[in-house]
């Protein structure tokens, strides 16, 4: 799959859809979940806020950011695949109480009037948009000033960390010794393999900084995590 194909990572999540939240939760050790739950504290949702999730997948940090902004609040999950939707609206359904909707739609162009959101996130997305900028351009848009957001995803690391070369090589061995092969077992090889080429062209933390300044947010922070491998990027408008 070529990286930053809008169809081809839509019709790639559409496949991956049924396995999705499995694969991750072996991947990571189940650890991608209190990454997400990092993500949620550091964004402080309160009653009556309003979040928007951009590529929210199967619903894990719309759920969390919904279960926060009660009462009052309302959090949107948007996602471009109408399967990871699918399993999102079934898993809310199980909570019929949390103040949520699902959308399906563009990153780069939600629809979403200007200034709606109190607070934004984005999981594992940022990497897969065809213009990074454009989203994070997007992501300013929806927020109201003062209005915080955050994105998690892989981290490629700045070449001039003196562990650059050391993290790269661990990431580089993760994907294709034990994503890949994992993924294999699902019949979705080929469908993971796309990651790493993926994160060549992911803009390092200090680019990611860089970029959201460009988009209008007063301040932008990249946090590496899990020893470098994962990055957290927290924005306020």
């Amino acid at each position: 799959m070529r990286p930053a194909d809008p169809a081809a990572v839509r019709e790639l999540f559409e496949q991956i859809a049924p396995s999705y939240d499995l694969l991750n939760d072996l991947f990571s050790l189940g650890l991608h979940r209190q990454w997400k739950r990092m993500l949620v504290a550091t964004l402080r949702p309160r009653p009556g806020e309003r979040f928007v999730d951009l590529c929210c997948g199967t619903g894990d940090l719309a759920l969390l950011l919904a279960a926060a902004v009660r009462p009052g609040g309302e959090v949107v999950g948007l996602d471009a695949a109408a399967a990871p939707l699918e399993r999102a609206r079934s898993r809310a359904a199980q909570q019929p109480w949390l103040p949520l909707r699902w959308h399906q739609g563009d990153a780069l162009a939600t629809g979403l009037p200007a200034g709606w959101a109190d607070g934004a996130s984005m999981a594992y997305g940022l990497r897969n948009l065809a213009d990074p900028a454009a989203g994070l351009r997007e992501l300013r848009r929806l927020l109201r000033p003062g209005g915080r957001a955050a994105v998690l995803d892989f981290n490629r690391p700045d070449p001039d960390d003196p562990q650059a070369e050391r993290i790269s090589q661990f990431q580089r061995s993760y994907l294709r010794r034990l994503v890949v092969p994992m993924a294999g077992w699902a019949g979705l090889a080929e469908h993971y393999a796309y990651l790493e080429s993926s994160l060549q062209r992911f803009p390092t933390g200090r680019e990611q900084e860089c970029l959201a300044r460009e988009a209008g947010f007063v301040s932008a922070r990249h946090r590496p995590m899990a020893f470098g491998t994962m990055g957290r990027l927290e924005l306020q408008a």
